[in-house]
């Protein structure tokens, strides 16, 4: 497993240990083990951002995975990821509110948000899935460059 692989790989693991743990919290508050749920959804916060940085990261540095399959699916993969895309800065943007209204103590609005937060972050993890496997597994695609040789013309 070669860079262009390796890092897509582990920015994905985050997302889905994010995602497992935002669910382990929900159980959690559902019985009412308050402390617990705080810990594990920091550490989902924690998981997300951690594949935020290594995305941005690799993005900067390595450059994005082009498609590889055919130009038929094209236009329905780059749907796709536009629908990913849209729902996963949503869903960055919804969790960065739940996680304020919680640490302000504001428990009424933090349960309101943080259900329709945790669904749009689970569909988020899945799409994000989809699209790792559409790009490395099912139709591996050529690499582009780093956006710094693009900004530098290099």
């Amino acid at each position: 497993m070669d860079l262009y692989t390796l890092m897509p790989t582990i920015s994905t693991s985050f997302i889905v240990i994010s995602a497992i743990l935002v669910a382990i919290g929900w159980g959690l508050i559902i019985k009412g083990k308050r402390e617990a749920h705080q810990k594990v959804m920091i550490l989902g916060a924690v998981a997300a951002l951690l594949f935020f940085i290594i995305y941005v990261s690799r993005t900067a540095f390595v450059g994005n995975t082009s498609w590889g399959g055919s130009d038929e699916l094209k236009v329905y993969y780059q749907i796709f990821l536009i629908f990913h895309i849209t729902l996963a800065t949503v869903a960055a943007v919804f969790g960065i509110t739940t996680l304020v209204l919680a640490f302000r103590e504001k428990f009424s609005k933090h349960r309101k948000w943080g259900r329709v937060t945790a669904t749009i972050w689970f569909i988020t993890a899945i799409t994000g899935v989809v699209v790792y496997v559409l790009l490395y597994v099912l139709y591996p695609g050529g690499h582009t460059k780093p956006v710094w040789d693009v900004i530098l013309g290099a």
